[in-house]
Formats: C-alpha cells, sequence, structure tokens
C-alpha cells in the first residue's frame, strides 16, 4: 500500500505543479466557463485575482508537500487534507458557473486521489 500512496502522491503533486506553473497561462478543456487562462477562469467564478494568487500558492504548496512527502510522510496528511478542501471548492465552483461536467473531471480526479491518500495512511 506504501507503494500506491507514494505513486498517488507523485501523480498528484506533479499534476498540480503542471497544471499551475506551466498550463495557468494556457487554454484547457477544463477551465471554468471555457476561460483562456487561469486568471479569467477565476475571473468567470466571479472571484477576485487575489483569490487565484492564494489558492495557487496553496496548491504548490500541497504539491510540493505530498512530493517531499516521499520522504518526509508527516507532511502527507495536512496536504491531502488541504488539498482535499481545495478540490471541493473548485468542484463547487464548476456547479455554480453550469460548466460541462468533463470540465470538473479534473478537480474530481484529483479529490478522489487526495482521499485515497488520507485512507491509505490510515490502514
Amino acid at each position: 500500500m506504501d507503494n500506491l500512496r507514494i505513486a498517488l502522491q507523485i501523480i498528484v503533486g506533479l499534476g498540480l505543479l503542471n497544471v499551475w506553473l506551466l498550463r495557468a497561462g494556457r487554454r484547457t478543456l477544463y477551465r471554468g466557463k471555457g476561460a483562456e487562462n487561469m486568471r479569467g477562469e477565476f475571473e468567470a467564478y466571479g472571484l477576485p485575482v487575489w483569490a487565484m494568487w492564494v489558492t495557487g500558492l496553496l496548491k504548490i504548496a500541497v504539491a510540493l508537500a505530498l512530493l517531499a512527502g516521499v520522504w518526509i510522510p508527516a507532511l502527507v496528511q495536512p496536504a491531502a487534507l488541504v488539498l482535499i478542501l481545495l478540490m471541493l471548492g473548485a468542484f463547487g465552483m464548476h456547479l455554480k458557473v453550469k460548466d460541462p461536467f468533463k470540465a470538473a473531471v479534473p478537480a474530481l480526479a484529483m479529490l478522489i486521489m487526495a482521499v485515497a491518500i488520507l485512507v491509505i495512511i490510515q490502514l
């Protein structure tokens, strides 16, 4: 089970870094209301720009904590808990703007993986 937890940590960590560091300025199929970039997505949700920066900072910190958690396991549980809250918020925003279900799939996938990480820690 440790190998599965570590694999999930790496997948989630690298996925978050990809979205927030490499693809934040790009259009994707999963942006809220078909926004062109991360800023536009947060605007589509009716959120202020500072919310994008706080969310991005939290998600990057979570990603780094999950990756570092491969060697420092004490980081994993708090990181997974924060990610669960963030992904519930992301899913809620997709519902708020009535996005098609496919736009919310990455948020749901991250949510499921974060819950799986927590469950595995408890085993």
